[in-house]
């Protein structure tokens, strides 16, 4: 069976976890079970969540698994926020109307939604579920609430804290958008100051400094690995 490489561009295999339904299967010891049972092993799909506090380069990170060639899906986003220069609709995210996205929420076709500095944002539910059934690892981007949501109808999920360095550099980015004014931009240092509190809600922690982009890139691959190395795999239900 051909392994799928987490080192991406790099043709290196990786280990997948062991299955409880094999090992289940595999039936009282004997010199012939470890051949036909215990290296049968089924890859589960993992659902990854991206969250932190706005700044810390959620859309930077992944841009760059993008870029790298990494197999998952990448799950876009909807929201109704006006689309950003160099943006594209299906590929950052979905860019809909308000009324839009009120009947997404209304016919039940969005996994989480939630209001984030007035804008709402949501994951569209069928495309998570048509990828996790397709084999494929799942990857997503959300707010510190967005990943609380996610924790509650999946606990299986693996949640990601992205992170900048130190609040000063975190300012100096939002900053550098040019996009809020400066209590909007007091606002965002504040939320960032709560969400930052709710780091222990959360499986890893990965710190993206300035200028350091693949490394945290790096970061995140290597607990994917890691997580596909469990003896008791997570097993996402939705």
């Amino acid at each position: 069976m051909e392994e799928r490489s987490l080192v991406c561009g790099a043709k290196q295999g990786r280990r997948p976890g062991f299955s409880r339904e094999n090992l289940d299967k595999s039936g009282p010891p004997s010199s012939l079970a470890p051949r036909t049972s215990l290296y049968n092993l089924k890859p589960q799909p993992l659902l990854i969540v991206i969250s932190g506090p706005a700044g810390v380069g959620k859309d930077s990170l992944i841009q760059r698994m993008n870029e790298r060639g990494c197999p998952f899906h990448f799950v876009v986003t909807a929201t109704d926020r006006p689309q950003r220069p160099g943006e594209t609709h299906g590929v950052d995210y979905f860019f809909l109307t308000s009324e839009e996205f009120t009947r997404m929420i209304e016919q039940d076709e969005l996994l989480e939604h939630a209001i984030v500095y007035g804008q709402h944002k949501g994951i569209p539910k069928q495309q998570v579920r048509e990828a996790l059934a397709s084999g494929k690892d799942v990857i997503m981007r959300v707010d510190v609430q967005g990943a609380a949501t996610i924790r509650r109808l999946a606990p299986e999920a693996v949640l990601i804290f992205l992170t900048a360095s130190s609040e000063e550099e975190l300012e100096r980015r939002l900053r550098g958008r040019g996009a809020d004014s400066p209590e909007q931009l007091q606002r965002r240092v504040a939320t960032a100051r709560e969400e930052m509190k709710r780091l222990p809600e959360f499986d890893y922690v990965v710190v993206n400094r300035d200028g350091e982009l693949d490394r945290a890139v790096d970061d995140v691959l290597a607990i994917i690995r890691a997580e596909h190395c469990r003896t008791k795999p997570r097993v996402v239900k939705l």
